[in-house]
């Protein structure tokens, strides 16, 4: 009969085994290697996003609870739902990948991106960056703010900031679309942010341009997000070097009914 001690050595070099070879097909199944892109082969897409009819009327703010914040505006404030620029321009439309780009990994970049509380409303009312990237809140308004991000797949906090108190810092570990932030002094306040693990998105200004650059050649579907309207969808194919040109045209309520 075997010694305990042999018994003990055979048993642990029995699990020894097991787990490495378990670890070989985790590694083996989890661990997809990493593409490269070769800076050499990249293209872009650019477009503009216009608006097709007028945009809806929208009643202005009402403030008055807040006496520094009526005296913060001098005209009244509309809502940021739907702003355009010359010829139907539309701003605040996120433009990003929604599908195609493979198993490609990107580093955040170290250049915070900045959410302004400025005359008791949140600037941009829409922004973007990258999966921990540095997201800053700065409080530039005379007033104390009260920042709740309410994401659904990242941290959700809620924070107190004291007019003249230094900005907020935070970041997303998880990629996600559309987190409102709000502001729970002021209902009215709110912004949305999006999170995304690559750097193929874009906002639009009131001029309703963007651009994807240095995207590698592939079939890509990409997305226009506007908070007022559905989201649409188009499909790109690019070549090594080429850059193609793309537009999407959302319909205005009274446009639609037309």
């Amino acid at each position: 009969m075997a010694s305990p001690a042999k018994w003990q050595f055979v048993v642990a070099g029995v699990v020894a085994l097991l787990i490495t070879g378990c670890s070989k097909q985790q590694s083996s199944e989890t661990w997809a290697p990493v593409a490269t892109i070769d800076s050499a082969t990249t293209g872009s897409i650019t477009g503009t996003v216009t608006l097709e009819g007028a945009p809806p009327m929208l009643r202005p703010i009402d403030m008055s609870a807040s006496p520094a914040c009526v005296q913060a505006n001098a005209s009244p404030v509309v809502p940021p739902l739907v702003v355009t620029g010359e010829r139907g321009a539309l701003a605040n439309v996120v433009i990003y990948v929604k599908d195609g780009l493979g198993n490609y990994r990107f580093d955040a970049p170290k250049d915070p991106v900045v959410l302004m509380q400025k005359n008791c409303m949140y600037e941009p009312h829409v922004l973007a960056l990258m999966t921990n990237q540095p997201f800053e809140i700065e409080n530039n308004d005379p007033t104390m703010h009260n920042v709740h991000p309410m994401p659904k797949h990242n941290r959700q906090w809620s924070t107190s900031q004291p007019a003249g108190s230094a900005a907020l810092k935070s970041s997303f570990a998880r990629p996600e679309l559309a987190m409102p932030v709000l502001c729970n002094v002021h209902p009215w306040m709110r912004a949305f942010v999006f999170a995304f693990d690559n750097p193929y998105f874009a906002v639009t200004w009131k001029t309703g341009k963007f651009e994807l650059q240095n995207l590698p050649p592939g079939t890509y579907t990409i997305e226009a997000w506007q908070e007022n309207f559905s989201a649409q969808d188009q499909t790109v194919t690019i070549a090594p070097k080429e850059s193609k040109a793309i537009s999407f045209t959302f319909l205005s309520p009274a446009k639609s009914g037309d």
